[in-house]
């Protein structure tokens, strides 16, 4: 062949310095990503990385349920009429007011509102589901429900124009208002999904929703929710004789146990319908609040908590990484004899390997705190906020017809967040009920959400006070002593010294023998210097096959309590050993835990055991149980089996 067409000379092995000079380079082409633009779409078998949690996991969500509401305050602004005339013998008051017919087009184009609105919440649904593709279910929701605002926002602003009630006989009823705050809702589920998606198209994350049982469960929940709110509004709409607007503000009343008596049943078949209706409407309601706080917690933990837990552990490990830097730089022959020949006594790489551990543990303790607090200070400030500017909504919509004051509205919305409900306060005005139905339906949920963080923190530590006064006074509880002895080994080792002290004195006096070797057990663990003069050669196999026996059936009774079991340094030691022997001989055990110390994992890496998933007791359980299989499958080949025995030819056949 020619080299006359090629860079390469033929009588070469390869490219000449020359001519790798003169090549171009080859274009980068990815491999998860495709290049639109400025845009970079993630296809669905994407596993790079994803940020922008907030909009890829809770924006989706919250539309899915504030997609719902939007529709039954539509359902209600095509119920109801638009318009009222005052009663003349109640002038101004909302409560008595008549309502009139709309014209036409007002109703016409209120229903195809209604039908935009709720298309995209099918498509929305489908988009979850993946029965249709997100760049095609999510525009349709988005621009479908920006339809739905577009519409109602021209008709109010038409009605107004055009139709206005006359002033002071006559006013806006329920209706328009319930209008005006569906076509908020769509318009601010629209603008979150816009938000959605612009982090697809930016890259954050790919196009499908990787959906949790908790997440499908409030869907499905918030689903139910108003259909049963809408549907029992309908009913008792019916029955009692009002109108759906006033129905369904009673339906809302009811559920959330607000009660606050301005409606009640007229008739016996409405107050035989408040049975069914109030119980089923609670239960779902309860559910779904459920299904909030988990997914909320989840969502916390994924994305907040574990970032609070990988940044106190890289700044625990970064400085001791900046103490190392020097020796990387040298050459590794030189390094592997600095290490032989500064190897460290086995006492001082226990207790630098047990100063890891109590900081692993501090970052654990300090993470549960702010796990706990973090969620109590976000329901926090979610109730204040609820309240406050509650109260300022209320305030402006029960100026006219009550004459309410901010501080009164304060005083309602408490109230009506805590579900006393005295009644001495209630929302009468056409603005104030359909402001009172989206408001409960949020502030109540996060009310409950708050008493449940509360649970967790104020709560229990008033709860644990209680008991531990209890158990040391008035109420003692059986084994309280031992047990508070076992949770300090130091005191444990004290009170045990002594006690072999005394003993040996009155052997001594006596002329007793020597007592017998005790049990095996693990717990309380050794102290660091005993575990220190303890060499890996004088333990046994068959011992250590005992200890791991032992330790399988008390880990597996940590399992059952009720408190997540945390072991302290000196178990995990003699853990470690159990895992290790059955995998190693003794003298590759010694030199190991010579060379590498006597825990196989950095407390602070990745790989430790406090990262994990899984319990401590979990973990441990399942790495002895793994131990025990290697130890049985090794006395195996050693020995083989009493069939094979059996088998085997007798001498001289």
């Amino acid at each position: 062949m020619s080299g006359s067409g090629s860079p390469f000379s033929h009588n070469t092995c390869g490219p000449r310095p020359e001519d790798v000079k003169n090549l171009e380079p080859l274009a980068h082409t990815p491999t998860h990503t495709k290049q639109l633009w400025k845009f970079r779409l993630r296809p669905d078998d994407d596993d790079e990385p994803q940020d922008w949690w907030f909009a890829s996991t809770a924006i989706p969500l919250l539309a899915a349920t504030t997609g719902p509401l939007a529709n039954v305050m539509s359902i209600a602004a095509l119920i109801t009429s638009w318009r009222s005339n005052y009663d003349p013998a109640f002038p101004g008051q909302d409560a008595y007011a008549i309502g009139f017919d709309d014209p036409h087009w007002c109703i016409g184009l209120n229903a195809a509102s209604l039908v935009c609105g709720f298309v995209g919440n099918i498509f929305l649904l489908l988009n979850f589901t993946r029965r249709v593709r997100y760049i095609v279910a999510l525009p349709m929701t988005i621009i479908l429900w920006y339809f739905a605002t577009g519409i109602l926002m021209g008709i109010t602003i038409s009605m107004n124009e055009k139709v206005p009630p006359q002033r002071p006989n006559q006013t806006y009823s329920q209706g328009f208002w319930h209008a005006v705050i569906a076509a908020v809702l769509y318009l601010v589920s629209s603008m979150l999904l816009m938000v959605n998606m612009q982090g697809y198209f930016l890259g954050h994350y790919p196009r499908h929703f990787e959906l949790t049982d908790e997440q499908r469960n409030l869907i499905l929940q918030t689903m139910m929710f108003f259909i049963w709110l809408a549907g029992g509004g309908g009913v008792f709409a019916k029955v009692c004789g009002w109108s759906f607007a006033d129905a369904l503000y009673f339906c809302d009343v009811t559920i959330l146990t607000v009660g606050f008596g301005d409606f009640h049943p007229p008739n016996d078949v409405g107050r035989g319908l408040v049975f069914p209706y109030s119980v089923g409407g609670i239960i779902i309601l309860g559910l779904m609040v459920s299904s909030i706080r988990k997914f909320a917690q989840e969502l916390g933990h994924d994305n907040i908590i574990k970032s609070h837990v990988e940044r106190r552990r890289v700044n625990t490990i970064e400085p001791q990484e900046e103490t190392e830097e020097p020796s990387k730089q040298t050459a590794p022959f030189m390094n592997t004899l600095r290490r032989v020949a500064s190897r460290k006594p086995r006492i001082v790489m226990l207790y630098e390997e047990k100063d890891r551990f109590d900081a692993m543990r501090n970052i654990q303790k300090s993470t549960s705190d702010f796990k706990k607090y973090y969620a109590l200070t976000m329901s926090v400030l979610a109730f204040g906020l609820l309240w406050c500017v509650g109260a300022i909504g209320f305030w402006k919509a029960e100026a006219k017809t009550q004459g309410l004051t901010y501080f009164q509205a304060l005083y309602f919305c408490y109230v009506s967040l805590l579900t006393i409900g005295y009644g001495d306060l209630s929302p009468t005005s056409n603005a104030g009920k359909p402001f009172f139905i989206v408001w409960s339906l949020i502030a109540v949920p996060t009310m409950t959400i708050l008493i449940s963080d509360m649970g967790d923190t104020v709560i229990a530590s008033f709860k644990r006070g209680t008991f531990t006064l209890a158990d040391w006074t008035v109420l003692p509880k059986a084994g309280l002593y031992r047990a508070f002895v076992e949770k300090h080994p130091w005191l444990y080792h004290w009170l045990k010294k002594r006690s072999e002290i005394k003993a040996e004195k009155e052997r001594f006096a006596g002329g007793l023998p020597e007592p017998e070797d005790e049990d095996i057990d693990l717990r309380p663990a050794k102290t660091v210097e005993e575990i220190a003069a303890q060499e890996p050669s004088e333990l046994d196999d068959h011992l250590l096959a005992r200890k791991l026996a032992i330790a399988i059936r008390n880990t597996a009774k940590d399992l059952k309590s009720d408190t997540p079991r945390r072991y302290n340094y000196e178990e995990w030691v003699e853990f470690t050993r159990l895992i290790r022997f059955s995998r190693k001989t003794k003298r590759e055990l010694a030199e190991e835990e010579e060379e590498e110390g006597l825990v196989e994992w950095d407390w602070i890496g990745e790989k430790s055991p406090m990262m994990a998933e899984q319990s401590e007791s979990e973990w441990v359980l399942d790495r002895l149980c793994e131990s025990l299989d290697r130890y049985m499958r090794k006395q195996k080949r050693l020995y083989g089996t009493g069939q094979q025995k059996r088998k085997a030819p007798k001498p001289g056949n």
